[in-house]
């Protein structure tokens, strides 16, 4: 099948990459001439593992192609993804639908025959149906559908999210759509991976509620931690003990500095102005969100502890800035709460992350950026790990401690065990809901 591509972000130049490796004939179209010009050279404006090596096969295949034109890319599709950001709207929380919107309009110019307009993005409920207003009034003669198609995507997970998913989620009004929206991903039917194919509505919804709980079950484990650290009990025990429950299971159960990056913060406020909207509040996703600000913030008293309570000149090294491992995305990444409010305290701050300093040198002014983790230490008064990237998992502790004025750690990604570090020579220790320790004195 032909299929456009409108956007090429993370969301539509993975999906669009991933298609073309599906066997379908695929144009990503972009309004930035630049990013074009860089992707037709191979050239990717994103760190994705493995993306660079499945974008240079179905390119020299002749399956993927790019332009800024997108009567030229739209031309023959059978499909067109509309996969352009809807990121958080200022003043009320909710999703802007701006980029959506520009581009049904602009495509409904550019339709030729039946064609089924796809929404990849992430949006509120009743969007695919304004979508389908737009486009039947600027075309009345146009033939065409929509159907929703949410992205489930981890960022450093992409690929494998796209060729192995857990689910794919169709929302469409009309058997003629379901058919050509079950042809594009007829690779993954053969081999059985479940397609859930519903209403329009319905489809948009389960984005919304699926990042939702995912996020739920993060913060609980975060009070949870909070709780623990009270008590003297070991988060990393409870959430064992819990996740051996099926009906519970071990995923998102991992204590922390809060979540963020480019969905769960987004949609958990749209997801809630949703509510507010219908008239049907969702108490429970309005408090995750309240209680994830607020766990960003605990981060912050924990790093003042092990600095004994004054932060003015004290240099501190910080291990990773990126929302999560395995990405260079740095969108409401805890890094942005932490970092800042150090540098406004008059901290000396080192920054070291395998991807992040594209992203993190505008994002984070003040800041000396590093090339390693020891580097990055020599001469701090503490060291904070924020992002559990694998070189951070497998630090030589003794060599951190001995490069350190003061030996102090702040786990706060719960990588290492507290013995470790004791063994390692840290005279303190702190960690998220696990036992710990403050310098001689400090308190």
């Amino acid at each position: 099948m032909r299929i456009a591509m409108v956007g090429t972000g993370y969301v539509g130049l993975v999906s669009g990459v991933c298609l073309s490796d599906f066997g379908h004939e695929v144009v990503c179209i972009d309004k930035d001439p630049d990013k074009i010009s860089r992707l037709e050279a191979g050239e990717l404006p994103i760190y994705e593992p493995g993306l660079d090596d499945l974008l240079e096969k179905n390119m020299a295949a002749g399956r993927l192609s790019f332009t800024t034109d997108l009567a030229e890319g739209v031309h023959g599709a059978d499909a067109v993804f509309i996969a352009v950001g809807t990121p958080t709207r200022r003043g009320d929380g909710h999703a802007d639908l701006t980029h959506v919107f520009a581009a049904a309009e602009e495509l409904a110019g550019a339709l030729e025959g039946h064609t089924v307009v796809v929404t990849k993005s992430t949006v509120p409920v009743g969007t695919n149906r304004k979508v389908k207003q737009l486009i039947a009034r600027a075309r009345p003669d146009a033939d065409f559908d929509v159907a929703s198609n949410p992205e489930f995507l981890r960022e450093g997970a992409a690929i494998d999210d796209f060729m192995r998913p857990d689910r794919v989620v169709i929302g469409v009004q009309n058997e003629r759509a379901a058919e050509v929206m079950r042809e594009i991903y007829r690779p993954l039917y053969l081999r059985d991976f479940p397609i859930v194919v519903t209403d329009l509505e319905t489809a948009e919804l389960i984005k919304y509620a699926s990042n939702a709980f995912l996020a739920t079950k993060i913060t609980f484990i975060n009070e949870m931690a909070a709780l623990c650290e009270r008590v003297g009990a070991d988060v990393k025990e409870v959430a064992r003990g819990m996740g051996l429950d099926g009906r519970i299971g071990n995923k998102f159960l991992h204590a922390g500095p809060g979540f963020g990056g480019s969905c769960f913060p987004k949609d958990t406020r749209a997801l809630a102005r949703i509510g507010q909207e219908h008239a049907a509040p969702l108490e429970i996703v309005e408090t995750v969100i309240r209680v994830n600000d607020a766990v960003k913030r605990r981060m912050i008293d924990k790093i003042v502890d092990l600095l004994d309570g004054e932060v003015s000149g004290k240099t501190v090294a910080v291990l990773g800035v990126t929302f999560k491992p395995n990405t260079d995305d740095m969108r409401e990444a805890p890094s942005l709460t932490i970092v800042p409010a150090l540098v406004g305290m008059g901290a000396k701050v080192r920054v070291t992350d395998p991807e992040g300093r594209r992203e993190g040198e505008a994002l984070l002014p003040g800041v000396r950026w590093c090339d390693n983790a020891y580097e990055a230490a020599r001469g701090a008064d503490v060291a904070v790990i924020l992002t559990e990237w694998n070189e951070f998992r497998a630090l030589d502790l003794k060599r951190l401690a001995r490069k350190m004025r003061r030996p102090r750690l702040a786990d706060l990604r719960n990588i290492y065990e507290p013995k470790a570090a004791r063994r390692a020579g840290f005279e303190g220790y702190l960690a998220v809901g696990r036992p710990g320790w403050l310098p001689e004195g400090a308190g």
